[in-house]
C-alpha cells in the first residue's frame, strides 16, 4: 500500500482534506464492491498536523489529526490542501510546516497542493524555476508575491519532476485522480471516478474564470483606451486607430498598455468579447453564429478557435457546461 499523508491546518478547506481522504481511501475498494469483488485496498490516508493537534477549518469543522508531521518519517505523497482563510495570514501562522514540505520533498515523496495550498510550496521555494498552478482568482498576488515561479494560471493542473498543483477549490477530485492513475494504473482511477461519478478529466480551469477589467493601474491614457474597448467592442474595430485616440503614437501605447494590463490592445479586445460571449453563452437561447456576431466577429470558425484557446472548450462545449 501507497502512504498518503494530507497535511492539515487552521482555515483549510474540509473538503479538500475529507473528499481525497476518500478517494484514496476508496480507491480500489467501492467499486470492487459493485462488482462483488473482494475490495483491495491501495492507500494508507492519515492526516498529519503539527503537534497532532486538531484543526479547524474554514467552515468550523473541527478534525481529529491521525499523527504529528514531526512523526511522518517516510509518506509516497504529501498533499496540501486549500487555503480557505486569509492566504497572507495562514501562511503566517504555519511556517512551521516549511521545513516538513521541504523535508518529504528532499526524501523523495511526491508533493501536491489542490487551489491555494500552491502558496505553501512557493512559500517552502520549491516551485521556484518550475510550472505550478493556483486558483485563477489569486494569480496576481501569486505572481507578485513569487516571481521565480512559472505560474500557469489557465492550467487546471501542472506537474513537474514530483510536485503537482491542482487550481480550483474543488480540483482536489482532479488532482486525486490522477495520482491515483500514477499509482495505480488507468483502470484503477477510471472505476474510482466511474463509483464516485466524477468526469476523469476536466481540462483547464480557464473556462471557470472572468476576464477581469485590469484597471488597477495609474496610467490614464491607457484607462482612456481600455473604456472606449469596452463601450465599442462590438463594432468593427481597427487597433492602428487607437493611439489615435490619446494622442499617442502606436509603439508608446503598446508600450504603456502591455505595462498597464500585461495585455496588448488587440488581447485586451480580444478579452472582452470572449467575455460577452460566455455571457450570452451561458444565458441566451441564440445560435452560436448570432453570438459571435453579437459580439464583433464574422467568421464563426475563427473565433471558436480563439474562444477555445482561452477557455479550453468550444462555444457550444461550453454552452452545455454553463447555460443557465
Amino acid at each position: 500500500m501507497f502512504n498518503v499523508t494530507i497535511l492539515g491546518f487552521n482555515q483549510a478547506y474540509a473538503s479538500a482534506i475529507t473528499g481525497a481522504l476518500d478517494l484514496f481511501a476508496l480507491a480500489g475498494v467501492t467499486w470492487q464492491r459493485m462488482q462483488g469483488i473482494s475490495p483491495t485496498p491501495y492507500f494508507n490516508v492519515q492526516i498529519a498536523t503539527i503537534k497532532k493537534q486538531p484543526l479547524r477549518c474554514i467552515n468550523q469543522l473541527e478534525i481529529r489529526s491521525h499523527i504529528a508531521i514531526e512523526d511522518v518519517k517516510q509518506t509516497d505523497l504529501l498533499l496540501i490542501p486549500t487555503i480557505g482563510g486569509s492566504l497572507l495570514n495562514v501562511l503566517a501562522d504555519n511556517q512551521a510546516l516549511l521545513p516538513h514540505i521541504k523535508r518529504h520533498f528532499d526524501l523523495g515523496a511526491d508533493i501536491a497542493s489542490n487551489c491555494s495550498g500552491a502558496f505553501f510550496l512557493a512559500e517552502a521555494g520549491l516551485l521556484n524555476g518550475k510550472e505550478a498552478t493556483t486558483h485563477w482568482g489569486y494569480a496576481e498576488l501569486f505572481r507578485k508575491r513569487y516571481p521565480e515561479v512559472k505560474l500557469c494560471a489557465e492550467k487546471l493542473i501542472t506537474s513537474q519532476q514530483n510536485i503537482y498543483c491542482a487550481g480550483g477549490g474543488m480540483a482536489w477530485f482532479d488532482l486525486a485522480l490522477l495520482l491515483i492513475e500514477r499509482y495505480c494504473g488507468h483502470d484503477v482511477a477510471s472505476t474510482t471516478a466511474k463509483a464516485h461519478v466524477i468526469d476523469l478529466s476536466r481540462g483547464q480551469q480557464a473556462a471557470y474564470a472572468s476576464i477581469r477589467a485590469k484597471k488597477y493601474h495609474q496610467d490614464p491614457e491607457v484607462l482612456l483606451v481600455q473604456e472606449w474597448l469596452e463601450a465599442n467592442y462590438v463594432k468593427p474595430i481597427q487597433i492602428s486607430q487607437l493611439p489615435n485616440l490619446v494622442n499617442l503614437t502606436s509603439r508608446t501605447l503598446n508600450r504603456r498598455f502591455k505595462q498597464a494590463t500585461e495585455q496588448n490592445p488587440l488581447e485586451y479586445l480580444q478579452n472582452l468579447r470572449i467575455e460577452a460571449a460566455k455571457k450570452l453563452l451561458e444565458k441566451s437561447h441564440d445560435n452560436a453564429q448570432r453570438i459571435v456576431n453579437h459580439v464583433g466577429y464574422d467568421d464563426l470558425s475563427s473565433f471558436t478557435r480563439l474562444f477555445k484557446k482561452h477557455t479550453g472548450l468550444s462555444p457550444s462545449q461550453y454552452a452545455k457546461k454553463f447555460k443557465r
